[in-house]
Parts: C-alpha cells; structure tokens; sequence
C-alpha cells in the first residue's frame, strides 16, 4: 500500500521463462499489494515458474498479442481491487527498482499517468538500444508531440504507471491487440486530459530482452503517426474516432 492504494505490479508475458526470476526478485514487495502476470500462450515453462514464485497467474488458450495480453493485465488487476497499476515487462529491460517512486507519483495525487522514460537521462544509446530505434523514437516523438500539443520525452516505453480511474475511463477493448496499443493508451490519455509524468529509466539491451523485428517496428511507427493525427483531428473536431471518442463525453464530465 502507498498512502492507503492498492498497489498492483501487472506483467504481460510471452516466453519471458529466463528472466522471469530475476525480473520479480526486484520489485519492491513492500509496498506492492499483489503481482498478476499473463502468459499469451509461452513456447517455454512461463507460467509454470510464474506459479512457483506465488504471482497470481492467468494464461491465454491462444495467443492474443501484446495489446491483448495487456487487455487481460488490466482487466485482472481491477477485479482485484488495484487503486494503481503499473505495468512491468518481464524480460527485465526495464529496473523494477522504480516502481516505488512511479506509484508514488499516482498515489499522492501528483499524476494519473507515470511513465519510465529511456531517453530522459541521456542512457538510450549507453544501454543498447540499436541506433535505428533510438532515432525512429526521436522523429515518433517529435512528430507526436507536435500533433498531440504534448512535451512527453518519449511515448514508446513499456513501462508505465496508471491510477484506477484512467483504467476504469479508457474504452481500452477499441484498441488494437498489437504492439500499437501502447500508443493508443498515450493517444486516449492525452486526448481525454489526464495528467502525465516520467521518470528517468536505464536502458537494458541484451539477447533475453524482448525486441520487435524492423518490419513490425515500422508498422507501429505508422500507426503512431495515425493515432498523433486522428487526435490532431479530433481536436478540431475534424473527425470522431471510435478508439478517442467512446464515452467521450461521459469520461470528461465524470473523470477529467
């Protein structure tokens, strides 16, 4: 608990069995209430280690991809009663050691959103990220930014903090079962006024890690480019996207 929150660490998981251990020996049990980790249909013993080391464990009969996974992680989470999610990759490219200070931006009030950015700090390149990602992730940024009226350092990790009511607010099922569903998140969070912070989060690069090949990474940078646009449009009121607009004026007057 922080500051009376249920605090709960969500890990969508895809053959993640060789760093599972390690990537859990660091969260900070102290504060965290409960960890959930969904297995989208793992090649390896994912879920059979992730019962072992006592995280509540739900597995996919078929695999449903990243956004799908995530749809079940927070879905989950919910149902347990979570006042603050926040979601970890088990590959241990990102530190759990953050977690504290992310919940605590939430869990004081501070932020609905909490990001743990790669860039912030001047360590992307340092820790390993390929050349081709890091400047791919500049020109996405850029181009986001300019399109969303945002200053977000970097809208492409996967390591984020969110409070209940986003969760509870956002029509996440609209949203893509593929890795753009990250950015869709983003999309819908700075569409509907919510308010985000960062943090500066060391890049781990390494064989485990999980990575998207070029050609999956260019198809998520087109659709990022889309979503910056449709909210660009929205905005003006332009056009009235489903994955924007659903509950739209219910979610401003009950939650922003």
């Amino acid at each position: 608990m922080l500051n009376g929150k249920k605090v709960v660490v969500v890990m969508p998981a895809y053959n993640a069995e060789k760093t599972l251990r390690q990537t859990y020996d660091e969260i900070p049990k102290s504060i965290v209430d409960e960890i959930i980790l969904t297995d989208d249909k793992s090649r390896d013993n994912t879920a059979s280690l992730a019962r072992e080391l006592g995280i509540t464990t739900f597995v996919h009969e078929q695999n449903r991809g990243y956004g799908g996974n995530q749809k079940t992680c927070y879905a989950r989470a919910l149902e347990k009663g979570a006042d603050i999610v926040i979601m970890l990759h088990p590959d241990y490219q990102y530190t759990p050691l953050l977690i504290t200070a992310m919940a605590s931006m939430i869990a004081y009030g501070v932020y609905d959103v909490v990001l743990g950015s790669r860039i912030l700090g001047n360590t992307a390149l340092k820790g390993g990220m390929p050349l081709y990602k890091y400047i791919s992730n500049r020109f996405l940024t850029f181009s986001q930014n300019l399109l969303m009226n945002q200053k977000i350092s970097e809208y492409h990790t996967g390591y984020r903090a969110f409070s209940r009511k986003v969760l509870e607010a956002l029509p996440l099922e609209e949203n893509s079962d593929d890795f753009v569903f990250d950015n869709e998140m983003l999309t819908q969070i700075s569409f509907f006024g919510f308010g985000i912070g960062e943090v500066s989060c060391p890049t781990k690069y390494f064989d485990d890690a999980s990575s998207i090949n070029f050609r999956r990474s260019a198809v998520y940078g087109l659709g990022c480019l889309k979503n910056a646009l449709v909210h660009f449009l929205a905005r003006r009121k332009a056009c009235n996207p489903a994955f924007l607009d659903k509950n739209g004026a219910k979610l401003k007057r009950d939650y922003v």
